[in-house]
């Protein structure tokens, strides 16, 4: 067994190795790449070979895998922040995340943003109400049956799992097809930024009624704890974010020109992404990807900048960040729960869960779209790209966990609704995105279109080539300014 930093480098070439020839696989079959390396993810991970084992709580699944795993050819050593465990591997998924999500911000389109911003705050209003609901209609039926879910407002917390949004895998599928500065795809990325929101209040007010719930806490986490403390939180993030992104605009579009298409201007840009990100979740207890996409949409107003940094963004998801943060999707999964204590009852409330899960977002959000006059191929792509869970499901699902609101057997249910939906949600959204057109939806020739080829690796060779070919042309600048 390999540990300590060889082992962790030995886990990155794993991971990059799978990732590629299951990527390539997939494009190959018509599919996209992104879920080729969730695939990849699950094969190297304690679901089918153990190769990289989670922790006692690694990842972002925060479940036990060690009896899942017989052998294992790396162990990751782990740090403890809290209660949690985490090792070197979660760090770089979460940098791939943030990264990702501030890539969407740059290629944002204030005009088309301003436009859809009603539309989408109401399909993301659809897309935490009609889920929740679903979910806790599923949810009495078993109330009283399964150890520890004794009463209704264990239902309303397993509804309140339901309302998280992903968009981390959504945004990728939306770039590999050139979607994402589209109409359709500004106004999903918007939703799901604005779902989760919504869905931090929520998780907020149901919190505040559990036995104990903010008993606990004092001072300012005892605010924060509160749901109208919360609703204050954010928005005084938007407030502050937007106050300082102004500042930023001015700041940045006075070093683009004096300056222009050098490497220190994408540098400051991911420090100020990191900042954001960082300020979002740890002061106001906003998700730190919606900070870091905020930041994207702030620094996408300076053109010809946001170009040159996306371009550059796009190297270091594509070639690093990307398919750690995809692969991880992957290697925290662990079905072993579903045959655990428990017995039939879960793994049913288990199946429907998935099943409400799924048809919420679809039907919610795309009644919205439906309702606002868009064709059913529009209602099908916006409820379809917000199915998708990720790490948000699962932190709430821990905050569940924490405060003793569901048992500890129901993490399971939302792994696996995680697993489902990362996998049916790619291929539908290229199945409902074929032979689609609107007004907005080509990409120009230009270094983003490039930079969105290589982030999620739609071509081997070409989108490197087209995107070192832009840079050829500032390579003078690069030299002289790059490195300062």
């Amino acid at each position: 067994m390999i540990t300590g930093i060889l082992g962790f480098v030995l886990a990155l070439g794993l991971i990059l190795l799978t990732t590629k020839l299951c990527g390539m696989l997939f494009r190959k079959i018509g599919l996209p790449q992104v879920l080729g390396y969730i695939i990849a993810g699950i094969l190297i991970g304690p679901a089918i070979f153990g190769l990289i084992p989670i922790g006692e709580n690694g990842g972002f699944a925060l479940i036990s895998a060690g009896e899942r795993v017989t052998w294992s050819l790396i162990h990751l050593d782990e740090f403890e922040i809290g209660s949690s465990h985490y090792t070197v591997l979660d760090v770089f998924s979460k940098v791939g995340v943030i990264m990702i999500m501030f890539s969407a911000g740059l290629e944002t389109n204030m005009d088309d943003l301003k436009k859809t911003g009603l539309k989408a705050t109401l399909i993301a209003f659809a897309g935490v109400l009609v889920p929740m609901a679903l979910g806790i209609l599923v949810s009495l039926p078993f109330i009283g049956k399964i150890d520890g879910f004794n009463s209704v407002l264990n239902g309303v917390f397993l509804g309140t799992i339901l309302t998280a949004t992903s968009v981390a895998i959504t945004v990728s599928v939306l770039k590999e097809l050139g979607k994402i500065n589209s109409r359709v795809g500004t106004m999903l990325v918007s939703a799901a930024v604005i779902d989760d929101i919504i869905g931090m209040i929520v998780l907020s007010v149901v919190s505040s009624f559990a036995p104990g719930g903010a008993g606990a806490l004092t001072g300012f986490a005892w605010f924060k704890a509160q749901w109208w403390g919360t609703i204050i939180m954010i928005i005084s993030f938007f407030a502050v974010a937007i106050g300082a992104g102004i500042g930023l605009h001015f700041l940045f579009k006075w070093m683009d020109k004096k300056w222009p298409n050098t490497r220190r201007l994408p540098i400051l840009s991911l420090a100020v992404c990191f900042i954001y990100a960082v300020v979002a979740e740890e002061v106001f207890g906003v998700a730190d990807i919606t900070g870091a996409y905020i930041a994207g949409v702030m620094l996408s107003t300076i053109n010809r900048m946001a170009k040159y940094t996306d371009r550059k963004i796009d190297i270091n998801n594509y070639m690093l960040f990307g398919p750690v943060f995809f692969a991880s999707v992957g290697i925290n999964m662990d079905l072993s729960g579903l045959f655990g204590n428990g017995g039939w009852m879960i793994i049913v409330l288990a199946i429907l869960f998935v099943v409400v899960g799924l048809l919420g977002k679809v039907v919610g959000c795309g009644a919205v779209v439906k309702l606002g006059k868009g064709t059913w191929r529009e209602a099908g792509i916006t409820g379809v790209g917000m199915m998708a869970r990720g790490e948000v499901a699962l932190i709430v699902t821990q905050k569940g966990l924490d405060i003793g609101m569901i048992p500890g057997s129901f993490m399971i249910m939302t792994v696996l609704l995680i697993l489902v939906s990362s996998i049916l949600t790619p291929i539908l959204l290229k199945l409902f995105f074929k032979g689609h057109k609107e007004g907005g939806d080509a990409l120009p020739v230009s270094g983003t279109a490039a930079g969105e080829a290589g982030a999620t690796g739609t071509t081997d060779g070409p989108s490197v080539s087209a995107d070192m070919q832009s840079d050829m042309q500032t390579n003078a600048a690069d030299v002289s300014g790059g490195a300062q």
